[in-house]
């Protein structure tokens, strides 16, 4: 059966292997605290790398940095960045940006500092927010999720002669 449904197993694979790290949840908290802020700046493309290197240097739970730079993957980017650009541009008072026909490094310079100024200051106020709460949340469910028991994957059952596939 396992053969038909790969990617269900490797998610509960990596589930359980998540369960079983043998951390306390303060840690994973922590861990996964800090994969959350990394995740919500925008670095995409370079973000696991950083969580890593962070991870190692504060000494947090790789695993779990790792696992919270997730809240940012190429589904939920668009949304995620939209929602910090405009922020930091409301906490700016600023307009939007106008579009020019031709592009040249004077515009670049002007258009790349009106729109990361904004996007920095929401990135860095939707990262406090969001490392706190996920820090809050992972600390109360990690213990729960332990006491929680997985069943194994069934096994493979051989068939009888007159039944059929």
């Amino acid at each position: 059966m396992w053969r038909r449904w790969p990617y269900p197993r490797q998610f509960k694979l990596n589930l359980i292997r998540l369960l079983r790290l043998r951390a306390t949840p303060e840690q994973v908290a922590r861990g996964f605290a800090l994969g959350l802020f990394i995740g919500m700046t925008p670095t995409f493309g370079v973000q696991m790398v950083l969580a890593l290197m962070a991870a190692i240097l504060l000494r947090e739970n790789k695993i779990a940095a790792i696992l919270g730079v997730w809240v940012t993957n190429p589904l939920t980017a668009p949304f995620i960045y939209t929602m910090q650009y405009e922020t930091g541009r409301l906490l700016l008072g600023w307009e939007h940006p106008n579009m020019q026909v031709q592009f040249n490094y004077e515009f670049i310079k002007t258009f790349g500092w009106q729109v990361m100024l904004p996007l920095s200051i929401g990135s860095f106020i939707f990262a406090v927010l969001s490392a706190l709460l996920g820090y809050l949340f992972v600390i109360r469910f990690i213990p729960f999720l332990r006491l929680w028991h997985i069943p194994r994957w069934p096994k493979r059952r051989k068939l009888k002669d007159d039944e059929k596939i």
